[in-house]
């Protein structure tokens, strides 16, 4: 893939500089301080401070003087030809404005790529990687809880296959019949419990019937009812959520075939275990944890400690993932320290623990109409995910949720997501690309596209377009990087303001017959980008509004 202008910016950089440091390059929030800006001339500064064995070149110079020297080394290269101008603001940010002819380039690269515009191949040892999200106790309909991590682990599985990455979506299905939760579970099923009851539940023993009768196994009994209720949600998931998983991991199949028995007997093998009060610990604050953990209660019983280890080590050494990504619920918190320690003591983290990456996705709040909408079972309000979907749609529902980093609380506004209007984010993305489709449908004109005068774009509507299209790549890289969806969702919403304002300010029928074939190819250069945003978010885009 062509370079794209961020990596560009860094390796100018790298060749002017001769110190060994992270450079940063990122995209002002005002213009006036050019298209892409650095702080490297204040991070030298301070690092010619600190270090008296740097560089004799930079000692006693401030962070403007050093800042002006790399402008002008810069100046003096092909960059040059790259930036339209270079300025050093104070206290030291060497700001960059990118030139017409490299952005009019760019805009050829999307129209050439189209649908691969901003796909990169991967190279190295984490390129195989599993994405398991979900996973919700098999006791119920799926909460909003759920939907969050749902939406946020698929799209983030869609950007990294995207970025190259070779992906694994994965649910595990929590359906031990050894399981203190299933046996409860199996306990409501046979009439002796109501600890999980709900109309849903009620309904799906009443179907199992005959297939219940002679069963006094509270597991057994337990572990039917849950694949049960998950053939329910699995339907939901793939038809209402649209996510398709690779794979359905059952926890009941790693007792099945030994992993859990094979796993306890090691961990035992390597004096990692003791009894204490009858139930047997692990000595898991040898190896990060804040205290030891039970594997198997006095009763017998095994807790998620145990087979939660034996499945990661599936994961990693009989399929030999490269990087693992597990997203819980707000309410796994706390429970990471525990499963890395164990990890860390089968040896897993040898070459380091980056390999294996949680991510916590925060609580939801519904708002009506200025106030917080209590989920109570009782007053028949919001209560699971299919409920939020059929009230504000599942476009709205997803790019709400993804809007938001998932290490923080959000409030999601009910009023706002069902509004058919500018002030809806999804409804505002989503025109935009309408926008977009209509005025190609309507143009009839013919014209050679060898023959297109791509220098004839060079308003500020017309470059600031351009600009935000060719982020794409970048925006793409930074998300699969840092593992947040959150930075796509807002990206569209920056391309949609972005030609919003074009669309207002510049004619495109009816212009000058060579600009406004340019135009159009700018707009449909636009509706590639879209495709892909919306391909990656999973939002559809539709043709009217």
């Amino acid at each position: 893939m062509k370079t794209m202008i961020k990596s560009k910016i860094f390796d100018y950089l790298k060749k002017v500089i001769k110190e060994k440091i992270e450079i940063e390059v990122f995209v002002p929030e005002n213009e006036q301080f050019g298209h892409y800006s650095s702080n490297v001339a204040l991070k030298l500064a301070t690092l010619a401070r600190k270090n008296a064995d740097l560089n004799a070149e930079l000692r006693g110079k401030n962070p403007m003087q050093i800042a002006e020297e790399i402008k002008t080394a810069l100046s003096s290269m092909i960059a040059r030809d790259f930036f339209e101008k270079i300025e050093v603001a104070t206290p030291g940010f060497i700001n960059f404005w990118i030139s017409e002819k490299v952005l009019q380039d760019e805009l050829k690269e999307i129209l050439k790529k189209k649908q691969n515009y901003g796909k990169s191949a991967v190279r190295g040892q984490m390129s195989k990687v599993q994405i398991e999200f979900i996973s919700a106790n098999p006791t119920g309909q799926l909460t909003i809880g759920n939907g969050r991590g749902g939406f946020f682990g698929d799209v983030l599985a869609n950007i990294l296959k995207f970025a190259g990455y070779k992906v694994v979506k994965e649910y595990y299905v929590n359906d031990a019949k050894a399981s203190t939760q299933i046996k409860e579970l199996g306990k409501t099923a046979l009439g002796e419990g109501n600890i999980y009851k709900t109309k849903n539940l009620e309904l799906i023993i009443k179907n199992l019937g005959e297939k219940l009768k002679n069963i006094t196994d509270y597991g057994k009994a337990g572990n039917l009812l849950a694949r049960e209720i998950q053939k329910d949600n699995k339907k939901f998931i793939e038809k209402g959520l649209k996510i398709n998983f690779d794979k359905w991991f059952s926890e009941e199949s790693l007792y099945k075939n030994g992993a859990v028995e094979k796993l306890l007997d090691e961990l035992k093998r390597k004096n990692l275990v003791y009894e204490k009060g009858g139930a047997l610990w692990m000595k898991t604050k040898d190896f990060g944890d804040n205290e030891d953990r039970v594997l198997v209660r006095a009763s017998g019983e095994p807790t998620y400690f145990l087979p939660d280890m034996a499945y990661h080590l599936n994961k990693f050494k009989t399929r030999k993932f490269t990087q693992v990504i597990d997203i819980w619920g707000a309410d796994h918190h706390g429970y990471e320290p525990r499963l890395r320690a164990g990890l860390k003591a089968l040896s897993i983290f040898e070459n380091g623990d980056g390999k294996f990456k949680v991510i916590i996705t925060q609580l939801i709040r519904l708002i009506k109409e200025g106030k917080e909408v209590k989920m109570s079972k009782r007053n028949g309000e919001f209560i699971t995910l299919d409920d939020l979907i059929k009230e504000v749609g599942l476009d709205a529902t997803r790019f709400f949720f993804l809007m938001s980093s998932s290490d923080t609380h959000m409030n999601f506004d009910l009023s706002l997501a069902k509004e058919r209007s500018m002030k809806n984010p999804v409804y505002y993305v989503q025109y935009a690309a309408v926008r977009c489709g209509g005025i190609l449908r309507k143009s009839n004109v013919k014209y050679q596209k060898s023959r297109i005068k791509f220098d004839l774009l060079s308003t500020n509507e017309d470059l600031n377009l351009i600009r935000q299209l060719a982020r794409f790549s970048e925006v793409i890289k930074e998300a699969a990087n840092n593992y947040n969806p959150q930075i796509l969702a807002r990206y569209s919403l920056d391309l949609a303001k972005t030609f919003h304002n074009f669309y207002e300010k510049e004619r495109i029928m009816g212009a000058e017959e060579n600009l406004m074939a340019a135009r159009l190819e700018l707009i449909k250069a636009t509706q590639v980008i879209f495709k892909n945003l919306f391909g990656l978010l999973g939002v559809s885009m539709p043709k009217k509004m």
